[in-house]
């Protein structure tokens, strides 16, 4: 490796040691290709929010057969709530099951640290043979005659030159606006997660959450815990901590004139998270930006000897039903990875030969659902969903559950009386069921 302002080439730079840019370099890597694999941080992970689910278990054992046994994953999901809050009530949605695929491996997804889990993922690709450059920031695409042929790294070797860079540096990626791929981002289009890792011993976590061995759950909360911003809130179980957070819409937390730090510090306070985080030491706060606009804000994906992959391209689908995006990365990742071989085996890196990501992105599902649910996200963030529709539910819940003396009312009448109550209209239902409709079921 050059130091002294020199440069290097390789066949494929990947800017980002993410789960996306791990892929691409692990599978371009594996095919034999000279491959550099750039993070700016002091290792891949350190700069990322820690708690996190990984559903797709499934794609990465292609890829690594019976990964989660070496990898350093914390617990395996069998339980998932969708939760409904108003300020001192939940309703939730739980599921649990015991069906294959669920309670044996290789299981539908894990709760893990992404430092623990990045750095690991990374190394996969270093052992089939990628340069990975930490600590190194990239400042900018190199490029000669329209077309990008290396980067632009802030380090002493000053640029390195190859056929193919794969961006994936992140939700605001400065990579793929550089190189003219991507348009300024609108402050709708993204949220802002705030997370604390909460430390609690196993046994207290197993107690408390009723589990069995590495068995964990998933909590997603919606409704009063983001007070009038639109987002959401979110509990994982780690193996001896809670990963927990609040993510915020950027414009909604500027127009409410809202601070992360207080919603999350009220989140933990709610009455029915209170007493699962009790007990607990912190010991991590951070945040991170996250793309939620799905279809809507997906750049172009290819140029000239680039190609965009994960948070970078906009590929995590928000959808309230799905809240996925570390498996959409490792399949961009490794459409990416697989593009840049093909266009290597044939020497031709012009968008025209790059164009073939856009195949595998569709094989692979990624585009395909972000396609498929592109109306989500506008729903989800909507002023009803996020504030109305909870407080609705949870005033039902408490007069179908309280017990008084007075006269039992249909559900058909109690339902209207409380819709008034929240300050919503009938027409206003039949909307919000067309929209949930477009969004969800064609």
């Amino acid at each position: 490796m050059a130091v002294n302002g020199g440069s290097e080439h390789f066949d494929v730079i990947v800017v980002g040691a993410g789960p996306a840019g791990s892929a691409a370099a692990l599978i371009a890597a594996r095919a034999g290709l000279s491959v550099a694999l750039i993070e700016r941080g002091e290792y891949p992970g350190a700069k990322n929010v820690s708690g996190a689910v990984f559903y797709g278990s499934a794609i990465l054992n292609k890829l690594i057969p019976g990964w989660w046994e070496q990898a350093p994953v914390e617990r395996h999901v069998c339980r998932r709530d969708l939760v409904l809050m108003s300020p001192t009530t939940s309703v939730s949605l739980d599921f649990r099951s015991s069906a294959a695929g669920y309670s044996e491996p290789p299981y539908n997804g894990f709760t893990i640290l992404r430092p623990k889990f990045d750095r690991w993922f990374a190394a996969q690709a270093e052992a089939a043979g990628a340069f990975l450059l930490t600590s190194a920031v990239v400042d900018d695409v190199i490029k000669e005659d329209g077309q990008v042929v290396g980067v632009q790294v802030r380090r002493d070797m000053g640029e390195l030159r190859g056929d193919v860079v794969i961006a994936c540096d992140g939700a605001n990626s400065w990579l793929a606006r550089k190189a003219g791929l991507q348009r300024e981002l609108h402050t709708h289009e993204l949220s802002l997660g705030v997370k604390e890792v909460i430390g609690l011993d196993e046994a207290t976590i197993r107690e408390r959450f009723q589990l069995t061995g590495d068995e964990g759950v998933a909590l997603e909360y919606v409704g009063a815990v983001t007070d009038s911003v639109h987002g959401g809130a979110f509990l994982y179980t780690n193996r001896d901590s809670l990963s927990l957070g609040i993510l915020g819409q950027l414009s909604s937390l500027v127009e409410h004139k809202k601070r992360p730090y207080d919603l999350l510090e009220a989140f933990k306070a709610h009455p029915a998270v209170a007493p699962l985080v009790r007990g607990g030491t912190l010991r991590e706060y951070s945040a991170h930006l996250i793309p939620e606009a799905g279809w809507n804000m997906v750049p172009t994906l290819y140029g000239d000897g680039i190609l965009v992959a994960g948070d970078a391209a906009g590929f995590c689908l928000a959808t309230g039903i799905y809240i996925e995006g570390i498996n959409y990365a490792i399949q961009s990742g490794l459409a990416a990875g697989t593009a840049a071989v093909e266009a290597c085996r044939r020497q031709d890196f012009t968008r025209y030969s790059l164009m073939k990501y856009m195949e595998l992105l569709y094989q692979r599902n990624v585009l395909t659902d972000l396609r498929a649910y592109r109306h989500a996200p506008a729903f989800v963030n909507g002023e009803r969903l996020q504030n109305v529709y909870p407080e609705l539910a949870a005033r039902i819940s408490e007069s179908l559950f309280r017990v008084a003396g007075d006269r039992k009312q249909k559900l058909l009448p109690l339902y209207w009386q409380t819709l008034q109550q929240v300050g919503t209209k009938p027409r206003h239902v039949l909307k919000d069921l067309y929209h949930v409709a477009r969004a969800y079921l064609w």
